[in-house]
């Protein structure tokens, strides 16, 4: 699939700023998505972003790491972090910006020494794509984690976008479907998942994941800490 995203941010990044971010939904219009949200510092981050890097420890993955904001941060508080993005383009600018170890790779064919925590932030979680793939990913996380590491996400709970509708048959609610588009490019449609806390206790709880919410906020959104069961 063509790397609309890491065009986007990488013209950014050189000051390239006429052209418009598009995503499309299958639930309404097409949204602007502000570039500018890959760049942010410490103050403009949401409060629960600034939280999930405050119990990041050890050795971190920043997995979708985009232009690096949360790797630079983790960095200047002295934490060994490891980087990875499937753009080519966004792994260039967060090298550029000051990422010291920083990968094109996806996370499912991702083999390294175990990591203390994986950090997946702006609904990062949502690559897994479906429930079946959130259950992939716990069990292909224990591999990536030590015994007593964790994962640190967050995700929200959609389902106000189906109010006063039915929510869809056949698939899991938070299960949606976009594309990128940006400068007349479109990629091909990809799903991306929106987990409510409850669903995703129960499928943590069946991969062997203790699952605590450390955090919600008044629009659905949620912070979530997981820990092997077992640990």
């Amino acid at each position: 699939m063509e790397d609309v995203l890491g065009e986007a941010i990488l013209d950014f990044y050189h000051g390239h700023k006429k052209h418009k971010l598009w995503i499309h939904n299958t639930y309404g219009p097409k949204e602007e998505m502000p570039v500018a949200v890959y760049f942010r510092d410490a103050v403009a981050m949401p409060e629960m972003e600034r939280r999930a890097l405050q119990l990041c420890k050890g050795k971190v993955l920043d997995v979708g790491c985009g232009a690096g904001s949360h790797s630079l941060l983790l960095q200047q508080m002295g934490l060994d972090v490891t980087s990875i993005d499937i753009s080519a383009k966004a792994v260039e600018v967060a090298r550029h910006r000051g990422v010291h170890k920083c990968f094109q790779a996806d996370v499912f064919n991702f083999r390294h020494t175990k990591f203390d925590t994986l950090l997946l932030l702006m609904n990062g979680i949502g690559l897994t794509s479906n429930l079946d793939g959130l259950s992939r990913f716990l069990h292909h996380a224990k591999t990536l984690v030590k015994k007593r590491g964790q994962l640190l996400f967050d995700s929200s709970d959609v389902a106000y976008l189906y109010t006063g509708g039915a929510k869809p048959t056949g698939r899991y609610y938070g299960e949606i479907t976009y594309r990128y588009e940006y400068k007349k490019k479109t990629t091909d449609p990809f799903s991306w998942l929106y987990v409510d806390a409850q669903t995703l206790t129960e499928v943590a709880t069946a991969a062997g994941w203790h699952t605590q919410v450390v955090m919600e906020d008044d629009y659905d959104q949620y912070l979530a800490r997981l820990t092997q069961a077992d640990s």
